[in-house]
């Protein structure tokens, strides 16, 4: 489903227009994407329903501005650990701060991250739009380890298997909580891991 979000010129309105997605970002963060409508984020913007129809043709489209946002939330702290990476690295300490970073940006985000993530089972664009993520990661990061000096054989399938173990493992410490799991022991073992692919 192509997404219709005009884009206003005038600093008074490109205003408006961000605090339409802010109040959406608040409230899907806050009740959820189903349990919230339009009324509800105009309100919540200080501005009328049909400001909010000005510049989106629905609540979809606010949820594909907001998911943009979240996605540059979320990535950030990753790429500018990477982007600050110099020789020679220690796997151990890398790993631990990217977990530690994941884990972190999980747990502020926990109810919009649950939220974004069930509706990329249904939308298209959603979906495209976590894999570009996940391809962004992959080959960047798989770049900034070859500029620092780790030099590996199939760095991007690597690089795309630690990330998903980074990912179960935030997943599993923010959301499932199993009362039997040692967290500690689980993340460094999921270290060990990422160490031993690199290594």
């Amino acid at each position: 489903m192509k997404s219709q979000i005009r884009q206003p010129q005038q600093e008074r309105s490109i205003e408006k227009k961000n605090k339409i997605i802010a109040a959406g970002y608040e409230l899907f963060s806050q009740v959820g994407y189903y349990s919230t409508n339009t009324a509800e984020i105009a309100r919540h913007a200080g501005v009328s329903t049909g400001i909010v129809y000005g510049y989106f043709a629905d609540k979809r489209d606010i949820m594909i501005c907001v998911l943009d946002i979240y996605i540059e939330k979320v990535s950030a702290p990753v790429f500018d650990v990477m982007r600050n990476l110099s020789a020679p690295v220690d796997l151990a300490v890398l790993a631990v701060n990217i977990i530690d970073i994941v884990v972190k940006t999980h747990q502020e985000n926990e109810r919009l991250h649950n939220t974004l993530h069930s509706l990329a089972a249904t939308d298209e664009a959603v979906n495209e739009k976590f894999i570009s993520l996940e391809d962004k990661l992959t080959r960047d990061i798989a770049a900034e380890i070859d500029k620092a000096g780790i030099k590996t054989n199939n760095a991007l399938e690597k690089v795309h298997l630690a990330m998903d173990l980074i990912q179960q493992f935030a997943h599993e410490y923010v959301f499932d909580n199993h009362s039997y799991i040692d967290y500690d022991a689980m993340k460094k073992i999921v270290c060990k891991m990422i160490i031993s692919m690199f290594d």
